[in-house]
């Protein structure tokens, strides 16, 4: 083993620690932690923290405590389902991409441009290496991204005022805000979850619907047709070993093997 790969080991296995007991193991061979930093990821309420790491192969990301020493909530994005998009700056949100993978979309923020600008290359790099060694998922399709409780008072469906009687829910599918009374259904989003029973609005369960029955009469054999008629932290290494991109406003850091 090089020092490289020492290196790079105990970096990986800061991170697992820092995720105490209830993290997934981080260990694998040909790994590599390529950067890390804190972002801002927009929550169903509000944009919150979080400590992001980028591995060669996926993303990890969970929730800050103890001053950043320690981390919580992990979540593991495997990067050849990952794709991004650029969102323009607002008054409201700046330096701001989203991020959208089969299982679950968001939108995150870098403190600055330069920042954001770090991230998003340094991810699509890694995105377009795993594509070549043969791990992209191209055809699968995204999950939407859910649209923010404070972006609507009303049923996006049947336009009656939310209240705390009446309240707040997310259609799986499509991401609308939905009220309880019109997301009663459930269906099975493969891209989602292969098995598990989702809250979906009726328009989405309906089309659902019309797109299992258009399937199944896809699949039968011409002779069924005939009666009928004829559609988801270590020590920084030397500089002999690795190039960090270092950012003042946020401990953004990327390294790469030379």
């Amino acid at each position: 083993m090089d020092l490289f790969d020492k290196l790079n080991r105990g970096r990986i296995q800061a991170v697992e620690h820092s995720f105490g007991p209830a993290g997934a193991s981080l260990s694998k061979p040909g790994r590599v932690l390529m950067g890390q930093g804190r972002l801002m990821k927009q929550g169903r309420r509000k944009p919150q923290p979080k400590v992001f790491f980028l591995f060669n192969d996926v993303l990890v990301y969970g929730s800050i405590i103890l001053s950043g020493r320690w981390h919580k909530k992990q979540k593991v994005i495997p990067l050849e389902g990952l794709k991004l998009e650029d969102m323009e700056d607002t008054e409201t949100f700046r330096n701001q991409w989203l991020m959208r993978t089969p299982r679950k979309s968001f939108f995150v923020s870098a403190a600055t441009h330069e920042e954001k600008r770090a991230w998003m290359e340094h991810i699509e790099e890694c995105c377009s290496n795993q594509q070549q060694g043969g791990g992209g998922l191209d055809g699968s399709p995204l999950a939407v991204t859910w649209i923010p409780d404070g972006a609507a008072f009303k049923c996006m469906r049947c336009f009656n005022k939310f209240s705390p009687t009446k309240r707040r829910h997310h259609c799986r599918k499509c991401g609308f805000l939905v009220c309880n009374a019109c997301s009663k259904q459930r269906a099975v989003i493969e891209h989602i979850h292969p098995t598990k029973l989702l809250r979906v609005c009726r328009p989405c369960a309906a089309r659902k619907k019309e797109d299992e029955v258009g399937k199944t009469r896809m699949e039968e054999p011409d002779e069924a047709w005939s009666s009928d008629e004829e559609e988801r932290v270590g020590g920084m290494p030397s500089d002999t070993y690795s190039d960090w991109l270092v950012s003042h406003t946020m401990d953004t850091v990327f390294t790469q093997r030379r």
